[in-house]
């Protein structure tokens, strides 16, 4: 299998964003992605995916869409398409039916930033997900960066503080998430986990000077989706979208923060007597079943089958773990950096069936 690195929900000026499309292919080449898909609020950016090349290297760019209703009041329940055929934007209202159509016109759906915290400071709301009578949703965005931001600032000292620093803001997923997460999987929905940059490249004016905060490649290195693929990217516009989608539908995917440690070549599979699986996989269990983390440094790893801790592991590099029972076995991984213990990666499960 193949790895890549894929930075999504994001941004330009088509909506809220500060920055072009090509701003965001030059950040994305800098930074070493594979894949950035773009996610304007509500309108889907006609002839912008491409290939581009730069720094002895190739990014896909494709292009999404972030959908809720504008006249709602507050706007909650965004989200996150992609893949899809045609604008959808008309049919926000009603979020089954936008839901719906999405997967009707080849979309993928993935609900943004499920819990998020208000910002009265700055007259910014919170518009997590409240809708949650919907079903046939792909998955959720666990983590997003922006987001984050709203939970840490507490006075204005602080707004100004991350805004010079942000490599100080990253903890980890909402707590509510994670558990509205493991909530989904035990009621039995498979729900494939993403983490979104929402990534504005904002610019502040202070007197006649202006700085870009939370700028393209500043969320490029930091929180990423790292997508397994049978071959590397070939080229071929069509062929790589669609084994980028195929990656992100089924769960052939972890969240990586890239900012303190690369987190690429991490691995999470299960063997079991015939056959082995990954993220996103089902397993029959026929007896018994071995799984294997591999880790790309030595942190503390957390396996959680259902929700509750089965075994945790520090300064280890590969952690094996024997079971006989069925269950959802997904892996948290924590660093020590500048200071506070932080989220470093967070697994899709592997479903182990008897």
């Amino acid at each position: 299998m193949e790895e890549l690195i894929v930075n999504l929900h994001m941004h330009t000026t088509y909506s809220d964003g500060r920055g072009s499309h090509n701003d965001i292919v030059q950040a994305g080449l800098k930074a070493g992605l594979d894949v950035a898909i773009v996610t304007d609020h509500n309108v889907l950016v006609k002839n912008r995916e491409a290939y581009f090349w730069g720094n002895a290297r190739q990014l896909l760019l494709l292009i999404g869409e972030e959908v809720h209703d504008r006249v709602r009041t507050p706007q909650n329940n965004h989200l996150l398409i992609f893949g899809h055929s045609r604008e959808l934007a008309s049919f926000a209202p009603d979020t089954q039916n936008l839901i719906d159509q999405a997967k009707k016109n080849g979309g993928l759906t993935f609900l943004a930033h499920p819990y998020e915290h208000a910002l009265p400071l700055f007259g910014e709301g919170a518009f997590g997900w409240v809708n949650w009578e919907v079903h046939g949703f792909d998955g959720i965005e666990l983590w997003n960066g922006l987001s984050e931001l709203k939970a840490v600032i507490k006075n204005r000292l602080q707004a100004v503080f991350y805004a010079f620093f942000p490599e100080f803001i990253a903890r980890g997923p909402e707590p509510e998430t994670l558990r509205k997460w493991d909530e989904l999987l035990q009621n039995g929905s498979k729900v494939v986990a993403v983490g979104g940059s929402d990534a504005h490249s904002l610019k502040i004016h202070m007197g006649p000077l202006q700085k870009t905060i939370f700028p393209y490649d500043f969320h490029f290195r930091a929180i990423n989706t790292h997508i397994l693929t049978p071959t590397a990217l070939t080229g071929e516009l069509e062929k790589d979208r669609q084994m980028v989608l195929e990656a992100l539908g089924k769960g052939h995917a972890f969240i990586g923060y890239d900012l303190p440690s690369n987190t690429k070549g991490f691995r999470f599979t299960v063997q079991g007597k015939e056959h082995t699986a990954m993220q996103g996989d089902t397993l029959q269990l026929n007896g018994g079943a071995t799984l294997q983390i591999k880790l790309p440094g030595r942190c503390e790893c957390v396996l959680l089958k259902n929700g509750k801790i089965a075994e945790q592991w520090f300064d280890r590099e590969v952690c094996t773990y024997i079971t006989t029972e069925p269950g959802v076995y997904r892996v948290e991984c924590y660093l020590q950096f500048l200071g506070k213990r932080r989220g470093w990666i967070f697994s899709n499960p592997i479903y182990l069936q008897s």
